[in-house]
């Protein structure tokens, strides 16, 4: 993973030296053409050609500081040019919310009509060292 935003930054530390409350988030699967960054900017894949946010709940205990998502994430198929894939984030909400860790894909992947995104079991790796 390329990196956690300034949100959940501060919310972890504010948890963990404040004893600030930290609820686990919903966690939403979204693409980006435009690279996020830690103050949660970046551009997102628009609604229009049947893009979607994925709701991806499932992830594995954390084991020598890393997880993963452990079943499938499939998004659906595109009803129009979503553009070119280069990068997804984990966000709070299906629209809006807040962005709260990003990375860039391994292969960039130019979405057209008819094309559509999985990430197979394991294949989004959040690390924290």
């Amino acid at each position: 993973m390329a990196g956690f935003t300034d949100t959940l930054e501060n919310a972890l530390l504010d948890h963990v030296f404040n004893g600030a409350s930290y609820s686990t988030p919903t966690k939403w699967i979204g693409l980006f053409t435009v690279a996020p960054t830690d103050a949660s900017s970046g551009t997102e894949v628009t609604s229009t050609g049947g893009y979607t946010r994925i709701a991806a709940a499932t992830w594995t205990a954390a084991s020598s500081g890393y997880t993963y998502n452990s079943t499938a994430i499939a998004f659906p198929t595109a009803t129009g040019d979503w553009g070119t894939i280069d990068y997804f984030a984990v966000c709070t909400s299906s629209a809006g919310g807040a962005m709260i860790a990003y990375s860039s894909l391994a292969v960039s992947k130019t979405i057209a009509t008819g094309d559509s995104v999985t990430f197979s079991t394991g294949s989004l790796v959040v690390t924290l060292d």
